[in-house]
């Protein structure tokens, strides 16, 4: 089981205020092999969980003074690799789906037999050898799928990385195109580090950040006098990358006029100083990015079309985090080590409620944005783990707008797009929920939710929540 040992024996916690069922657990799991604790009271039975840190624990959903989803919810905030199966002699669908939404494993309506109980156990027990074994198979993928400080092993950053490779050796100028957040940055760092001028300068400038008449001259020098204010000969951008890399971020910013001087200074591979006459070789590369449709521009006349096609001799796409959804577990995992060690925590990783919730997400701002995220949600946290209560709101509550005019709620906006999607495959489940980039159990969540759903039976919804273990 998840939280003991390969060679330790399998333990369980009970928690109910009905001694019968108690007994009943005890004596059901004995042919198991599992050590099984039980508690009549709530509290107590919240102190053996986090003292003996059990694999499964069972928990009565209406007992005296208590909420069992409140219970379950403090479960899974002290360690979300326990499973919760949830016990009731009330059944309800939506208790049920409810309970699945807050993380629960199983969901049995009493009275239940001793074979049923044993059988169901023994599954959730498989379920977290296999659970384990994804773990570990995670933290491989992340290490593997690690390229020069970025993360990525869908086919879109697969192929960008086999680029930056092909690249590298060669190239004199480049263009990194993508929305902004997407990474671009990151893309001309390797692509410096990879290049013959690895060992030199990577000189980084912010042309969106360039002060208008004071631009040229921080792109390529001046000398004591060009104007009012230059008490001394300044070096530009330019010069400061010979013999490594300049980076040229937002390139779409510049000026036509600058634009110009930009191309001389690509095509001559010198710079001549702002009030000097004298020119000076120089050898450096350039990586421009752009967050903007620069051919677009160009057809516009918004940006010099000879300058485009010398920057875009070699281009560079990076995808929106939308199109590489394969790549958020491994993005969300990488930053809460990275920001569990910045703020000296012990954070193991992420809820799978909060995990669905940043799956539903549709990230405008790309990695950057989760990037912020994870690490807001890091400081917050005072426990091993992040779960929704430390999400922003704007994910966790948004109102989408319908073609008509109407907002809906975000839930409502889910239901109509699950449902379009389930249309589109058929009603294949399975293959839906891969597509849209979320756990079976949150596609049953939804479906249970749409008012028009047929209700279904409690053998038939018992039925298909087990199929989600």
């Amino acid at each position: 089981m998840e939280n003991s040992s390969p060679n330790s024996v399998p333990v369980v916690v009970a928690i109910d205020d009905d001694h019968a069922t108690l007994d009943l657990i005890s004596q059901a799991l004995r042919p198991c092999g599992v050590e099984v604790h039980g508690s009549a009271n709530a509290q107590q039975g919240l102190e053996l969980v986090r003292r003996l840190r059990p694999g499964i624990v069972f928990v009565d959903l209406n007992m005296p003074g208590v909420d069992g989803m409140t219970l379950l919810d403090a479960i899974a905030a002290f360690d979300p690799g326990i499973q919760v199966v949830m016990f009731t002699g009330h059944y309800s669908t939506d208790s049920a789906i409810e309970a699945i939404r807050h993380g629960a494993a199983d969901y049995i309506t009493k009275p239940v037999t001793s074979k049923a109980l044993a059988e169901r156990v023994q599954k959730l027990i498989e379920n977290a050898g296999e659970r384990h074994a994804i773990g570990n198979l995670e933290h491989e993928l992340l290490r593997t799928a690690q390229f020069q400080g970025l993360i990525g092993k869908s086919p879109a950053m697969l192929h960008v990385f086999s680029q930056v490779r092909r690249i590298a050796p060669h190239f004199r100028t480049v263009l990194v195109s993508g929305a902004t957040g997407t990474g671009k940055e990151l893309i001309a760092g390797a692509l410096h580090r990879l290049s013959p001028a690895g060992s030199g300068p990577f000189v980084v400038c912010n042309a969106a950040a360039l002060v208008e008449g004071l631009a040229e001259s921080e792109l390529f020098g001046h000398v004591k006098g060009a104007f009012t204010g230059a008490s001394g000969d300044k070096t530009g951008f330019f010069e400061s990358a010979h013999g490594g890399t300049l980076f040229l971020d937002e390139i779409g910013e510049i000026s036509l006029q600058l634009q110009a001087k930009l191309l001389r200074v690509l095509q001559q591979q010198e710079v001549q100083k702002v009030g000097s006459t004298a020119v000076k070789k120089i050898n450096a590369r350039v990586i421009a990015a752009t967050n903007r449709n620069l051919y677009e521009q160009a057809q516009l006349g918004r940006f010099r079309e000879d300058l485009y096609y010398r920057l875009a001799m070699v281009e560079v796409h990076l995808p929106p985090l939308a199109e590489r959804r394969e790549d958020l577990l491994l993005l969300q995992r990488h930053f809460v080590a990275q920001y569990s060690k910045a703020f000296g925590k012990n954070i193991k990783g992420i809820t799978r409620r909060a995990q669905e919730q940043l799956a539903r997400y549709a990230w405008p701002g790309n990695v950057r944005e989760l990037e912020n995220v994870i690490g807001r949600a890091c400081m917050l946290t005072d426990g091993p783990v992040v779960d929704v209560q430390h999400l922003p709101a704007h994910i966790t509550t948004i109102l989408w707008p319908q073609r008509d005019g109407e907002l809906v709620s975000l839930r409502q906006a889910e239901q109509m797009h699950v449902r379009r999607v389930l249309d589109a495959v058929g009603g294949n489940k399975q293959k839906a929920a891969a597509i849209l980039g979320i756990a079976r159990a949150t596609l049953y969540s939804l479906l249970a939710e749409d008012e028009e759903r047929e209700r279904l039976s409690p053998a038939a919804a018992g039925e298909r929540l087990r199929e989600l273990y």
